[in-house]
């Protein structure tokens, strides 16, 4: 094989790489916003990010921080967490939830979702199971444009509130960036199958319940 020919895999391996985040920020691109310039909407989803037995990571609780100022300046109503509510992952959204009650927010504006165990689980479930159809997200600013493109596969009209966390978690910051690589390239292929959520349920009328 001549170095034309190797010029041209190795353009289509890249291509085949990058591809998935190429998709991911041109279907977040003028939805990647700051918690002070969000537009309001009803809800805003918070992803999980881990907890401990002591509380909530750090990246996690930066989360629940943007997701509190959002609820305290008005722009949403009220909050759905989202995560994996199972023993070994330490309770995670019995976690924020407590957390947020701690910041201030009222119970019975806090709705949790136990099962979003990745991110397509959050953004298909948050429209099949919860019926949200405008959400503001709130995660990492790495983690935004999947996030975003998710949900607006999934029927929901996203926006991403981001977490800089540069400055302060800087190597996982540097590790997400990388994770999202090959995670652009799995949610975009989920997309594409329109694959199941893994806990698929019938609708549940919590989250209106909040909102009314």
């Amino acid at each position: 094989m001549g170095p034309k020919a190797w010029a041209g895999v190795g353009a289509a391996v890249a291509a085949a790489a990058l591809g998935p985040t190429v998709w991911s920020y041109a279907a977040s691109a003028g939805r990647r916003t700051r918690a002070d310039r969000a537009p309001e909407c009803p809800v805003a989803i918070v992803l999980g990010a881990g907890a401990t037995p002591n509380g909530p990571s750090a990246l996690l609780a930066a989360r629940l921080a943007l997701a509190a100022r959002l609820y305290h300046d008005g722009r949403v109503r009220v909050l759905l967490v989202s995560g994996d509510n199972r023993a070994r992952s330490h309770h995670e959204t019995d976690t924020m939830a407590a957390r947020l009650v701690h910041l201030g927010v009222p119970a019975d504006a806090i709705v949790a979702d136990p099962h979003g165990y990745r991110t397509y689980d959050t953004a298909v479930r948050a429209r099949r199971v919860f019926g949200v159809d405008r959400a503001v997200v709130v995660t990492q600013a790495f983690h935004v444009p999947r996030t975003v493109a998710l949900c607006r596969a999934a029927g929901v009209d996203a926006y991403g509130v981001g977490d800089p966390s540069l400055l302060r978690r800087p190597r996982a910051t540097a590790l997400g960036y990388r994770r999202e690589i090959g995670a652009n390239a799995k949610g975009l292929l989920d997309t594409l199958r329109r694959a199941p959520a893994t806990v698929e349920e019938p609708p549940r009328d919590d989250l209106r319940t909040a909102l009314s």
